[in-house]
């Protein structure tokens, strides 16, 4: 019995025995084969005994951007390499800009055959919405389907040398250019060009066949004159660089582009006359424009922020325009025009403060009209800026400077007013603003009878329900009045944001305070500067020459030199010097004109 116990022990002892080592062998087997399990996270290792484990990963290992992408997503155009180049087959070609811009609904692939037997197989890439149809047959479809055939192709011609014979001998299109890059291809279809692709070139053909919906050239609202040109730039920035040539007929004006924006790829011009404006200024600004960093540019205002020179100040360093006349005056002062795709507003520098004073009236109307224009709009920026300012200081606190019968008037009308003076005028200041920017967001009539009535009915409500005083409302009145003479928006903005300041330093410190921050508003003016040169010249640092355009308006016959702010290189504008006849009869004349009408008869 005990033996029978025995072998029975012993025969399980030698089956756990078994087992074991069956175990150390798997275990030292997996130990040398490799461990191939990725390690696993905490979250892994404090899994719950009735989770599921992780299947294994059996996907492909993918790039970052194609796991931010998404596995069936093909990548956009502005991530295609500049390496991406052409291969010659038409098969693989097409494939390639399917997969680039297949996602676009509007992205036609039209395949045709050329050639005298049709031998030769070609293919058109453009975007529907983009490109102008009407353009595209008499230009791109009708010479390659009909003149083509006359010209043999395809075996006898092939490759680059097909290619040779349709830009030169077949397609009458003046802007016709050869690209190899991938990319480049792309972002012109994307700009509605048509691309044409030709079996066994390494080359495309891109035919310029822009001609989407755009808006007319009209007279633009913020900068009416009574006298010049009704013209304005639109939001092509073709159509506005055509504007600038048209009135600017010159060998010597330079433009130049540059694309920003890693999404919208949106074309920057830089426009110049060469010979006047300063070389240093204009490498200043392409440097500025170089450097810039950002994924889309939808107005010039973006470029705005990256380039002026002090981007704390509240002031503007660069002037905007919608007028073409305008920017070539500029241009023929010096500066440089920076216009932007996409937008009617053309950036000007470098600028100077007394530039916002100034209207394109000034340059059509008499000089004596001109100057007193002039004066009265830098007494309206004086009026809109310190008057109720002024006024909270002498009635809180200099009451001594106004005379008796004045001052019992204004506090007879303040006898029933529950609010201190510096309450009525900020709030009378903040309704005027309200109203001021809801007349900005409404329809044209609709807004501008909101602000005439809307004005006059709060002040008499307010007025007569006692919260303001009549003189108040007076006050109020005439600096909004004066700051609508301002013709330039951007420069009345910053006085605006002043005028608030100014009334709450003046009801405080009186006086003294208001000329103390004028004082620090015309050292920071003084300290500004726009692409090198002074914000205040020619006052600060002082240049008499250029102070006949800059308050005053001098005849244009006295008006022989360039502004020196701009550093132009050619400083004069005639060659000659004007003079005067002694005949009472006989009008002004220049040997320049002389000599023209002497060339003429001849």
């Amino acid at each position: 019995m005990s033996d029978s116990l025995m072998g029975k022990g012993l025969r399980s002892l030698m089956r756990n025995l078994r087992k074991v080592s069956r175990g150390r062998l798997s275990q030292d087997t997996r130990s040398r084969a490799g461990n191939t399990e990725k390690p696993r996270s905490e979250a892994t290792k404090v899994r719950s005994p009735l989770s599921k484990p992780p299947r294994p990963n059996t996907e492909k290992p993918r790039s970052e951007a194609t796991k931010r992408r998404g596995i069936n997503e093909q990548p956009p155009p502005s991530q295609v390499t500049s390496s991406s180049h052409l291969i010659g087959d038409l098969k693989s070609d097409l494939n390639l800009f399917r997969a680039l811009l297949g996602h676009s609904r509007d992205a036609a692939f039209r395949e045709i055959r050329l050639g005298s037997k049709g031998q030769l197989p070609a293919a058109l890439v453009y975007l529907e919405d983009m490109a102008s149809k009407p353009v595209q047959i008499q230009t791109i479809l009708r010479p390659l389907l009909l003149e083509s055939r006359m010209i043999p192709l395809g075996n006898e011609i092939a490759g680059k040398d097909a290619v040779d014979v349709i830009q030169d001998a077949i397609l009458p299109a003046g802007d016709v250019k050869r690209m190899d890059d991938v990319n480049l291809i792309v972002l012109s279809v994307l700009a509605g060009d048509t691309a044409l692709l030709i079996h066994g070139s390494a080359q495309a053909l891109v035919v310029n066949t822009r001609g989407w919906n755009m808006r007319q050239v009209s007279e633009p609202d913020n900068e009416l004159v009574i006298r010049g040109p009704r013209e304005g730039f639109t939001e092509n920035l073709r159509n506005n660089v055509a504007l600038i040539r048209s009135r600017l007929k010159s060998p010597d004006l330079e433009v130049r582009y540059r694309r920003l924006g890693f999404i919208t790829h949106t074309d920057v011009a830089v426009v110049f006359i060469n010979g006047i404006a300063d070389p240093e200024i204009v490498d200043e600004v392409m440097n500025r424009i170089d450097v810039i960093q950002i994924d889309g540019v939808l107005e010039g205002s973006y470029l705005e922020e990256f380039i002026e020179d002090n981007p704390y100040s509240p002031f503007p360093q660069i002037e905007h325009t919608e007028r073409p006349d305008k920017v070539v005056a500029s241009l023929l002062e010096g500066r440089i025009a920076i216009m932007t795709d996409g937008t009617p507003f053309a950036m000007v520098v470098p600028t100077v403060f007394g530039q916002y004073l100034q209207s394109g009236d000034d340059y059509y109307q008499r000089y004596h009209v001109a100057t007193f224009i002039r004066l009265l709009r830098l007494l309206s920026m004086f009026v809109s800026l310190i008057l109720p300012g002024a006024y909270l200081a002498i009635v809180t606190t200099h009451p001594e400077m106004v005379p008796t019968t004045l001052l019992v008037s204004i506090a007879a009308q303040r006898e029933g007013v529950p609010f201190p003076a510096i309450i009525e005028a900020l709030l009378m200041e903040g309704t005027i603003e309200i109203l001021r920017e809801s007349g900005l967001r409404m329809p044209g009539r609709i807004g501008q009878a909101i602000s005439v009535v809307g004005a006059i009915v709060l002040g008499q409500a307010a007025v007569s329900a006692g919260l303001v005083s009549p003189a108040m409302v007076m006050i109020v009145s005439l600096t909004g009045l004066a700051s609508f003479a301002i013709p330039s928006f951007a420069i009345a903005i910053p006085l605006r944001l002043l005028r608030f300041g100014l009334m709450v330093v003046g009801s405080i410190f009186g006086i003294f305070g208001i000329m103390a921050i004028f004082m620090v508003v015309v050292a920071h003016l003084a300290s500004l500067r726009s692409f090198g040169v002074p914000y205040m010249e020619p006052i600060f640092p002082f240049r008499a020459a250029d102070l006949k355009d800059f308050i005053l308006r001098a005849p244009w016959w006295a008006m022989t030199e360039r502004p020196r702010s701009t550093h132009p290189i050619k400083l004069t504008r005639r060659t000659e010097e004007v003079r005067k006849v002694p005949s009472g009869n006989q009008q002004r004349r220049t040997t320049a004109t002389s000599g023209k009408r002497g060339a003429t008869k001849q």
